[in-house]
């Protein structure tokens, strides 16, 4: 069965529910499953990831579950305005598939979360968004269309779902949670429609 990886890196947990939320979308769509992979975390003394295994929550992605995927949602918390570096390393991993064209002609979109309002959410959402570009994936975000992006003060961008957690990694609101389950069946419906194509 063709399946959307929902691919996260999440310190504090905002990541985890908002990507959680995204599969609840994704798995509204028959004919298409949602799969939630996490990445490592790497530390400044030593790049390589330690264990293969998680202790609890998502496995790790493999890159040939990044290869085999019909569709990307890509999450990570703000970090100055960019994505997290275990999120970043992995996808310096993915050359192998940039050369193939594996996620090439793919849907893909991206989350965020961010402890302050004026955190860098938006220009998050964009660096995750240029290495997809790079693999030649189509970019999906969040039409105005979506209510949510009027009705919440606590987040979502016409670039994709966003979340202010708050120095206390507050849960997302409603409408912030209803944007990445929209946002998540946008992307297993596209994800569907291309893979009927191919």
């Amino acid at each position: 069965m063709p399946y959307l990886l929902i691919l996260y890196y999440s310190r504090h947990g905002s990541l985890a529910k908002l990507a959680q939320c995204l599969a609840e979308g994704a798995d509204e769509v028959s004919g298409i499953e949602a799969r939630l992979r996490t990445v490592a975390p790497i530390r400044a003394d030593f790049e390589e990831p330690g264990d293969s295994i998680p202790d609890d929550g998502p496995l790790y992605c493999t890159l040939d579950e990044l290869a085999d995927c019909a569709g990307l949602a890509l999450g990570s918390p703000g970090r100055f305005g960019n994505m997290a570096a275990p999120l970043k390393y992995f996808l310096e991993q993915s050359t192998p598939q940039w050369v193939s064209g594996k996620l090439a002609g793919k849907p893909a979109g991206v989350f965020t979360s961010t402890s302050t309002p004026h955190g860098g959410q938006e220009a998050t959402l964009l660096s995750m968004m240029i290495p997809l570009l790079h693999h030649g994936m189509l970019i999906q975000g969040l039409p105005f269309t979506e209510s949510g992006l009027h009705d919440s003060l606590h987040g979502g961008t016409p670039y994709g779902t966003s979340h202010v957690a708050g120095p206390d990694h507050a849960d997302p609101d409603t409408a912030v949670r209803l944007l990445a389950k929209r946002q998540g069946r946008r992307l297993a419906e596209l994800a569907l429609r291309l893979n009927h194509e191919r």
